[in-house]
């Protein structure tokens, strides 16, 4: 049948995945970096995935294409909720509930709400992203400020790295997640030493290449523990 349908430019798609998410039918997929209209049959036709994609990549068009199946998207859905996680269990999603302070005289109680939290793990389309104020962290950070989750977890979903250590450009991973989501500020927590510099410059390199206007508050921590500069 010739029917209205969403065609998708894949020279325009960023791979950030935010109409996938905006599809509730789950007719999109992202594919080596690219979305790909995948399941014909589940799209509606209305365009849920349009005002989501933040390069335009998305029109409508109207060719010869099935049915939509609503039945089918129906089934679809029952069997993702009921089907277990089968990857890393490192890389399980979660999401915690914290008390907000710790009774008299009581440890002090983590205040860590989601996981994971190593920037490399984190999953671009995580729900816990959404409308977050998010802490991106060197690692050493946490180690080296002794009150580090009153101060910077608590309230915040949180992110980890080592830009020295890991072989990877976090700017790409941060950028997908700011481009799918709405941030409402970004915190970095990083070392005094100069190397620690990368996971700044990441940052505001996803902020810029997101298109996004979010605030981003930075904290330098000196070796001893002592908080150098906020700015």
């Amino acid at each position: 049948m010739i029917r209205k349908i969403i065609h998708i430019d894949r020279d325009k798609c960023n791979g950030c995945g935010a109409c996938a998410r905006a599809c509730h039918e789950g007719a999109i997929d992202i594919i080596d970096g690219k979305a790909v209209l995948v399941r014909e049959h589940f799209c509606d036709g209305l365009g849920d995935c349009l005002p989501a994609c933040p390069t335009d990549a998305i029109t409508f068009e109207e060719r010869e294409a099935p049915a939509y199946d609503e039945a089918a998207v129906q089934r679809a859905q029952k069997l993702a909720q009921k089907k277990p996680f089968s990857g890393c269990p490192g890389m399980r999603a979660k999401q915690f509930q914290r008390s907000t302070a710790p009774a008299a005289g009581a440890a002090c109680p983590s205040q860590l709400s989601q996981w994971p939290v190593q920037i490399k793990l984190a999953g671009v389309m995580a729900p816990y992203f959404d409308d977050a104020d998010l802490l991106i962290a060197a690692d050493c950070t946490a180690y080296a400020y002794g009150n580090f989750h009153e101060k910077f977890i608590r309230g915040r979903i949180t992110l980890i790295g080592c830009p020295k250590l890991d072989a990877v450009d976090y700017a790409e991973k941060l950028t997908a997640i700011f481009a799918a989501h709405s941030i409402r500020s970004v915190t970095v927590a990083r070392m005094e030493v100069p190397c620690c510099g990368g996971i700044e410059q990441a940052v505001q390199r996803a902020i810029a290449a997101s298109g996004k206007a979010i605030s981003c508050h930075v904290t330098v921590i000196e070796t001893d523990g002592t908080i150098q500069e906020e700015r």
